[in-house]
């Protein structure tokens, strides 16, 4: 199962990702990176086959979505559900936020996240 995370052909990809990212990821990475939610390790821009996830936290199995403009267009709710669903299939669990959510609200945010990293690691 391991061939399916961060694929060699995705590589180039992620990194571009990484070296653009929206202003909201900006500021929720910042919150995120080095263990300050509960000393757990979150990565930026990792792949589960073909999709890059934006923020993701392996020993938890916990992804951080998100989602910006382009996710309320006509189709794209659909598609992202498609997604969801097929990373999900991994034992994989999802926080989506908004870029408003994150540029307006980060500390609740931050919350959400601090609350279901915790419950996560008392299973």
């Amino acid at each position: 199962m391991t061939e399916a995370f961060n694929k060699e052909e995705l590589k180039a990809r992620r990194r571009s990702l990484r070296k653009n990212m929206p202003i909201a990821e900006v500021i929720l990475w910042s919150k995120l990176k080095n263990k300050q939610i509960l000393g757990e390790r979150f990565l930026r821009q990792y792949s589960v086959n073909q999709y890059v996830l934006d923020f993701y936290c392996p020993r938890l199995k916990l992804v951080i979505e998100v989602d910006g403009d382009s996710h309320f267009m006509p189709g794209a709710q659909e598609q992202d559900k498609a997604r969801q669903e097929h990373i999900e299939a991994f034992g994989i669990r999802f926080l989506r936020f908004t870029n408003e959510d994150v540029c307006k609200n980060v500390d609740g945010v931050c919350q959400t996240v601090y609350s279901a990293v915790d419950e996560l690691r008392k299973r």
